[in-house]
């Protein structure tokens, strides 16, 4: 009898150190939201000692829209590390969909013998980006290759695809369907910052009280456990995918209404933009950790890092190496904070 109960007080005690220590975790996870809040508070203090414009309503806008149109292809990139997978080709389908699109609606670029109708720019838009994702999905997930080689072969592929159509070219005088939403106004603010600010808000919802949202960790922190716990980790890991590429070309979208254009090499270096803000951000490569409000911090921040540089009258060039050394100081931060590397 003695020997149950102190086996049965020993489970108690076990349990209980076990749901303190979850506690804390979750209390840890919730401070690390709000890490980089204090960094974009001082980012902001700086930029306005450099160039008191930093401050002006104009310049906040100005970084907002622009951190808006690459912060979506974040969120996309983030939903796919915390997965555990990591996909290249966002760039590419962030130049290629509104290209597409253009190639097909603009009269003095015919793709089949007859231009579509320009209300058809956006939902082609959308639909090349959602294809490509069902692509990768299909490599990735049915066919079990490699992610990283995969989407790095579509990124060039991609890339190619969009050199091809337009020439090496740019496409102009795209049909008003495909600027509104990079250059339209609500309450003086761009359309695409709302838009960018509802997709994190969706996206925090999500990942926070969604059945989904925990299958995605599930999976990118044990991808056997999470199956054998019940969890479609296919169907989850394609739609993901697929989610994530959609989001990238509604990126491409919102930088082609602000510039009205389409470049033929639009999007072209811009993944390592995405992942230094999603490794400040807090979202790990090995997957199952991070949150969005954490990547939208992330992607903020080095807008303003970067706005400030500018302000400052640093040369373009050197505000490149930025984004690399920022990924260096965050893996080595997370390192140093988490005691686990980065494999």
């Amino acid at each position: 009898m003695t020997n149950i109960s102190d086996t049965a007080t020993s489970d108690v005690e076990v349990s209980s150190s076990t749901v303190v220590a979850a506690g804390r975790r979750l209390r840890l996870a919730r401070l690390r939201d709000f890490a980089l809040v204090p960094a974009v508070l001082g980012v902001a203090f700086v930029g306005y000692l450099v160039n008191p414009v930093f401050l002006h309503k104009g310049n906040l806008i100005l970084i907002l829209q622009t951190m808006s149109e690459v912060g979506i292809v974040v969120l996309a990139e983030s939903l796919i590390l915390i997965a555990g997978r990591m996909d290249l080709s966002l760039e590419s389908t962030f130049g290629l969909a509104p290209g597409v699109a253009a190639w097909l609606v603009l009269p003095n670029a015919p793709a089949l013998g007859s231009h579509l109708p320009s209300w058809t720019g956006v939902p082609i838009t959308l639909a090349v980006g959602a294809l490509v994702g069902a692509i990768n999905g299909l490599l990735i997930v049915r066919s079990r290759l490699n992610g990283f080689i995969v989407t790095l072969g579509m990124l060039i592929v991609l890339r190619g695809l969009l050199t091809g159509i337009s020439k090496g070219q740019t496409f102009f005088n795209l049909p008003h369907s495909m600027l509104w939403v990079g250059q339209a106004r609500w309450l003086t603010v761009p359309v695409s910052v709302w838009l960018c600010l509802a997709l994190f808000g969706a996206a925090m919802f999500v990942l926070g009280y969604t059945r989904a949202g925990r299958a995605l960790y599930a999976i990118g922190g044990n991808r056997n456990a999470a199956r054998a716990a019940g969890i479609n980790v296919d169907r989850v890991l394609w739609l993901t995918l697929i989610v994530a590429s959609t989001l990238a070309a509604l990126g491409g979208l919102m930088l082609t209404g602000r510039l009205a254009s389409v470049a033929a090499n639009q999007g072209n270096g811009y993944i390592f933009t995405v992942f230094a803000a999603a490794v400040i951000g807090g979202i790990s490569l090995n997957g199952g950790k991070g949150t969005m409000f954490g990547a939208f911090t992330g992607v903020l921040l080095l807008y303003m890092i970067q706005d400030v540089l500018t302000l400052g009258g640093v040369n373009a060039e050197w505000i490149g190496a930025l984004d690399g050394g920022i990924i260096l100081l965050a893996l080595v931060l997370s390192r140093i904070t988490s005691g686990q590397a980065q494999d």
